[in-house]
């Protein structure tokens, strides 16, 4: 019979589970921070601890993994309606499905003593390097799913656009635009552009695009249009809600905020809004 270190199982819980909502917030567009991510991974790592349980029945088993779940979405991205919470879960569970049936095909294929199976939880024995390659894989594979399923794909309305900054709210109407695939290299956060006309009431009053003396927490990104290149000023808000006039969908996105357009209107990639 293997033997089973606690130690081992949550750290290797925590390290799959905060994987699998780092890649569930990239494919379903959400926010969500690092330390948030942590927390809730550790949360979901205790559920591993039903490894050493005697089998469960398979109906209880079910409950309990819609469950954890279930509370796990809602502690990563919060609770804003049905059809999100609906979304948030199915795609979390999806990257669960998919990492699960790679480390149970292995195990099936090759049988080996480093895996251990029960209750649907598992126990790897093996080197971390090892594991980073496979989750490393599974995330790009996953990503570039995400990206074909955008570049696919549009949407249409009337938006408004509700950005907070440091305690301020503004709202900004909103245009739907896929040429507008500005993405930052560093944090791979998609940038909504605003004019600085549009933003005043929530940033620093003299605030300009002189890119040498930049506030805190401002930096610039390059950019590139048909024609045209250069520097992009941008922020990370506290929070942006994108909202549908016509049908009154809303979503919370993780996104930065890019600061050139002269234009009244933010101008967004509408797959933000897939998900």
């Amino acid at each position: 019979m293997q033997t089973i270190y606690v130690d081992v199982l949550i750290v290797l819980n925590i390290y799959v589970n905060y994987f699998l909502l780092r890649t569930t917030a990239k494919l379903t567009h959400c926010r969500l921070s690092a330390g948030r991510c942590f927390i809730v991974s550790l949360y979901g790592s205790l559920f591993s601890l039903l490894i050493l349980v005697p089998h469960i029945n398979s109906i209880l088993n079910f409950i309990i993994k819609l469950f954890a779940g279930t509370s796990i979405v809602v502690m990563a991205f919060g609770y804003r309606n049905k059809a999100r919470l609906f979304m948030n879960t199915l795609c979390f569970f999806m990257t669960n499905f998919v990492f699960a049936g790679v480390i149970y095909a292995v195990y099936i294929s090759l049988n080996p003593s480093f895996i251990h199976f029960n209750n649907t939880y598992f126990y790897i024995d093996f080197s971390l390097l090892l594991l980073i390659i496979i989750t490393a894989l599974l995330y790009v594979i996953l990503c570039a799913a995400r990206f074909f399923m955008d570049k696919f794909s549009a949407v249409s309305g009337s938006y408004r656009i509700y950005i907070k900054y440091k305690g301020r709210m503004t709202a900004v109407n909103g245009l739907a635009d896929t040429g507008n695939s500005l993405v930052d290299f560093f944090s791979g956060k998609p940038v909504i552009i605003c004019s600085m006309k549009s933003i005043r009431n929530i940033v620093e009053l003299d605030l300009t695009e002189n890119i040498s003396n930049l506030p805190k927490g401002f930096r610039v990104i390059p950019y590139s249009t048909i024609g045209n290149t250069g520097m992009l000023m941008v922020f990370a808000p506290d929070e942006v809600i994108i909202v549908n006039e016509e049908s009154r969908f809303k979503k919370s996105v993780d996104v930065l905020i890019g600061i050139k357009s002269s234009e009244e209107c933010a101008i967004f990639n509408p797959q933000l809004l897939k998900m």
